[in-house]
């Protein structure tokens, strides 16, 4: 039976109105991972849970926690990319349980973490995963907004009612050594899966971060079957030849490519970033791309000894205007923070310590002078827009 309240702290009514002009998007959140390999209780905060936590091998190896179902609501994250991941056993990270050896490891914590997701929902009043159009526009209404099809929609909030808003979860798979082959994606997409990231460090289907190398045959038939199914593909972690190789021959429709959490390579010159030429292109082919909140994506040379307070929402805003400059609009950028992705909320700027507070990247975009069009765009209106035409 789905629960009808959830727990948070008697200033959520005053939080919420504070943050009414943002409906925000996060189109990278690693939830089922850091619940099932980790145990957190993402019912509880943020600050909840870290209280939990507290001189464990947890924090030590994942970070203050910087998620929770309360912080999402209070912080107006009404959608966020809820991702499919686990790590290759030779790039294990402390002592998170969910790793895998072969494909078929792969396949199995992969399809657990997918019904996490429908479990949360079946069990949660305020959360919905995301397979449709009317799905989308459910969890959109729960904030009084109108629907996917309505073009003013993501400036209707009305006064907040946070006995009936729905956190909408999106499922993205980051690294697909889960489908256990080409033509099975199709099972996926029947449970749910609607993003696809080929790679995290190099799979069976493409060069991935630290692992260089084009697209294998699997990897092409993988892309065919990713458009013919009509799912985004998401190329953030693609090595630079797959990255390239993607960009040129995915057949998907107009906003099927996305980068979900990937920042400029200008200012952060690995191979983990997107050069400019990348930019453009997955702007031409209506996309966007998603900034990630990770201190050591946003400042070169951030690192181990670095300080908190080191980077701040100056940074994030020069990532963001780089991708503006580069594509000539605003069209093409968002937040895909990555939160408690391997790092907590030590990493992050030193104004950001849970998703309550991503509402201050539009703050900022206001006070740098974005027009408000633009910085609503940002934080939220172009995912919804990619989401709008991608689901069926």
């Amino acid at each position: 039976m789905a629960t009808q309240t959830y727990p948070d702290s008697p200033q959520r009514e005053k939080e919420l109105t504070a943050r009414r002009q943002w409906f925000i998007v996060d189109a990278h959140v690693d939830l089922a991972y850091n619940a099932l390999g980790w145990h957190r209780n993402y019912r509880r905060s943020a600050r909840w849970i870290r209280g939990q936590e507290a001189g464990s091998s947890v924090a030590r190896d994942a970070g203050l926690c910087s998620v929770g179902l309360p912080d999402l609501v209070c912080g107006h994250v009404g959608v966020v990319f809820g991702t499919i991941f686990m790590e290759p056993a030779r790039h294990k990270m402390g002592d998170s349980a969910i790793t895998y050896r072969n494909e078929k490891e792969a396949h199995q914590h992969g399809m657990e973490q997918l019904e996490f997701y429908h479990r949360w929902a079946d069990q949660e009043d305020h959360i919905r995963v995301i397979e449709t159009r009317k799905d989308l526009d459910d969890v959109l209404r729960s904030w009084s907004l109108g629907t996917s099809t309505s073009a003013s929609f993501v400036q209707n909030i009305q006064a907040p009612d946070s006995q009936h808003h729905q956190v909408g979860i999106v499922p993205l798979m980051e690294g697909a050594d889960a489908v256990l082959e080409p033509k099975e994606l199709e099972r996926w997409a029947e449970r749910g899966l609607r993003i696809v990231g080929p790679a995290w460090t190099g799979t069976r289907y493409a060069g991935g971060t630290n692992e260089p190398g084009g697209f294998t045959t699997l990897g092409r038939e993988l892309l065919s079957m990713i458009a013919s199914l009509g799912l985004i593909l998401d190329v953030s972690h693609l090595a630079q030849k797959a990255l390239f190789e993607a960009l040129e021959h995915f057949e998907g429709g107009h906003g099927h490519l996305i980068a979900s959490h990937s920042n400029p390579q200008r200012i952060i010159p690995t191979d983990r970033h997107l050069p400019d030429e990348a930019i453009e292109q997955i702007a031409a082919r209506g996309g966007v791309i998603g900034i990630v909140l990770f201190n050591r994506f946003l400042k070169h040379g951030w690192g181990t000894g670095s300080k908190k307070s080191e980077v701040t929402l100056d940074d994030v805003v020069r990532a963001i205007d780089h991708i503006c400059q580069v594509t000539g609009s605003a069209d093409h950028v968002g937040i895909g923070s990555d939160f408690d992705g391997g790092f907590g909320a030590e990493a992050t700027p030193r104004e950001l310590d849970t998703s309550r507070d991503l509402h201050k990247i539009g703050d900022e975009l206001l006070r740098r002078g974005f027009a408000a069009p633009d910085a609503v765009k940002i934080m939220g209106g172009n995912w919804l827009r990619i989401l709008g035409a991608a689901l069926k």
